[in-house]
């Protein structure tokens, strides 16, 4: 039986990548990694993939996004689409064509503080706590599904140095955990909430301690 494919997107360093890379070759991810695309020539996540062999596309920025990714697209059966930091909004043409198929980690517990700066806004708040959230993406900006939640605590020594590196710890942990699901036919996207295990979940998954 052949593993599920996936394409990564990505604009920055890969931090993420890396990481779902490092989780896959230790068998906790049972995936292939078809295709790294970035909008983003400079991007140091396509240095990453180069190094594993991954292929790796460049968006041509003269052309509509959508029908960048098309072009790329209609040459593969992707299962799954990561998004791992990539910075442009997905048209709403493709986010239909591939619906139930997009997950994204985004540096915030949603629905709080959509969109960017998140540390920073956690900050001017004065929150107690801040995180990370993995969801479906669907045509509303970071108001898909949200699948699992890690939570931090904010202390009075924190800026938006020490949140970020504290958010990437919980993203290392969570994102892995919600694309094994995915790939293993455990979670799917059902309007606006999803399934997990066949069963309709309201509210994200929380404690992921307990769950494995």
């Amino acid at each position: 039986m052949s593993r599920p494919k996936s394409i990564i997107l990505l604009s920055g360093n890969g931090s993420n990548l890396k990481n779902i890379i490092n989780k896959k070759k230790l068998g906790f991810i049972n995936m292939d990694i078809d295709a790294v695309i970035s909008d983003n020539p400079n991007a140091n996540g396509l240095e990453i993939a180069k190094k594993e062999n991954i292929k790796t596309f460049v968006i041509d920025s003269k052309k509509k996004l959508s029908e960048s990714l098309n072009m790329i697209l209609n040459e593969m059966q992707i299962d799954i689409i990561i998004l791992a930091g990539f910075m442009k909004i997905l048209p709403e043409d493709f986010v239909k064509t591939y619906s139930g198929k997009i997950l994204n980690i985004h540096p915030s517990l949603l629905p709080c503080y959509k969109g960017i700066n998140t540390h920073k806004r956690v900050l001017e708040a004065k929150d107690s706590f801040h995180g990370a959230s993995v969801h479906f993406v669907t045509t509303e900006l970071d108001g898909g599904p949200v699948i699992i939640q890690g939570k931090i605590e904010v202390n009075k020594y924190d800026n938006e140095d020490t949140l970020k590196e504290k958010v990437h710890s919980i993203e290392y942990e969570i994102y892995p955990l919600a694309i094994k699901w995915y790939v293993e036919g455990l979670l799917r996207q059902c309007n606006n909430h999803f399934l997990f295990n066949g069963v309709k979940i309201d509210s994200p998954i929380e404690n992921i301690s307990n769950i494995k």
